[in-house]
């Protein structure tokens, strides 16, 4: 039943950094099917086909072009927009490209988040925001245990050490900027495939 979430998203102007790729759009979907005002916020249409484009989601949602490591776009798309809710959902995800390009994974996955954390700061209608990361962001010793929140944060490739390098930057600007209850409300959240 999503009656609470329903009643809880209807009317809510919702900011989606990623929106464009798989979970991005059906993030977008749900929150549009509750009766939520949704912008994005993507640097591309990263597959072929796409979920995105199917859904044709673009007609109904507020859909901007752009990317997370461009701190003044990020931060005036987001002012004009006037955000309640965040989901921050947008990152370089593949493993095998971070070898190919560790500096873009770095910069989007890292400085991406970064500049999305201090937007919000700057972005005084946000009430909440969700930051997602990865279950790679965990050190893995290969025990085949699964992992716990209060697990050591690693990663032996550039995916996963960005997306850990993340998890700590989430953590400093929570602990720096949020914690008191001033401002927005912030988790993270390690998604899974």
């Amino acid at each position: 039943e999503c009656g609470v979430f329903n009643k809880f998203y209807a009317g809510k102007r919702v900011f989606v950094t990623g929106h464009t790729g798989f979970k991005g759009a059906w993030l977008t979907k749900w929150l549009l099917q509750m009766g939520a005002e949704v912008g994005g916020y993507s640097v591309d249409i990263p597959s072929e086909p796409s979920l995105f484009v199917e859904l044709d989601l673009k007609k109904d949602m507020h859909h901007h072009m752009g990317d997370v490591r461009n701190f003044d776009e990020l931060k005036k798309q987001m002012g004009e927009f006037r955000p309640d809710v965040v989901f921050h959902l947008a990152a370089q995800a593949y493993v095998r490209r971070s070898y190919a390009d560790p500096v873009n994974t770095f910069s989007t996955n890292l400085m991406g988040t970064v500049n999305l954390l201090e937007a919000i700061r700057g972005v005084k209608s946000v009430q909440s925001a969700v930051i997602v990361t990865t279950d790679k962001c965990y050190l893995n010793n290969e025990t085949g245990k699964p992992f716990v929140e209060d697990d050591k944060l690693g990663g032996s490739d550039p995916y996963s050490a960005s997306k850990a390098t993340a998890e700590i930057a989430f953590s400093s600007y929570y602990k720096s900027f949020f914690a008191s209850g001033q401002g927005a409300r912030i988790g993270s959240a390690r998604a899974g495939n």
